[in-house]
């Protein structure tokens, strides 16, 4: 009877030790993802302040670009600079619209319905202004400048795309 607390003594140990064991390597797991996520290339000071404003995605797709081609884009923004500034403002609004609609009391689905739709048609204007500048740019491009433009965003170096 005398070896029985021995026993459990020992089957103690063993879990105590498991546990000690366990725990370590949750800390070191821990220890080993936080030096990888602040040993990467990009600082992620640079990457919080990419901005995704229109002005800024069409500067990095102008980037991309052959220098003549760049111009070609840049100077057709500044020509339609006036169009584009209208739309996007107008679909601001819209989207200013259908979020008053949505916190009005008392609530008006009908005006929320409303509200949506000429947001989409914003939108939609939107996009047609965009895309007749972007096509007016393309056509005073080079071959090379608009297979660029076409497979833009440009892909990263691990073959995933840009977003």
């Amino acid at each position: 009877m005398s070896i029985l607390p021995q026993i459990e003594a020992g089957a103690r140990l063993r879990w105590l030790l498991l546990g000690s064991l366990a725990l370590n390597l949750f800390f070191v797991g821990a220890a080993g993802a936080v030096a990888v996520r602040y040993s990467s290339p990009v600082p992620l000071a640079a990457v919080a302040r990419i901005h995704h404003s229109l002005a800024s995605r069409l500067d990095r797709i102008a980037n991309s670009l052959p220098s003549a081609d760049s111009e070609a884009i840049r100077a057709q923004l500044h020509h339609d600079a006036e169009k584009v500034a209208a739309a996007q403002a107008d679909l601001r609004l819209s989207q200013d619209a259908v979020r008053k609609s949505l916190r009005a009391e008392p609530f008006d689905a009908e005006a929320t319905r409303t509200a949506m739709a000429e947001n989409r048609s914003a939108r939609d204007n939107f996009d047609r202004v965009l895309h007749n500048m972007i096509a007016a740019a393309a056509a005073k491009m080079s071959v090379v400048g608009r297979n660029k433009l076409a497979d833009w965003p440009a892909e990263r170096e691990s073959g995933r795309p840009l977003r």
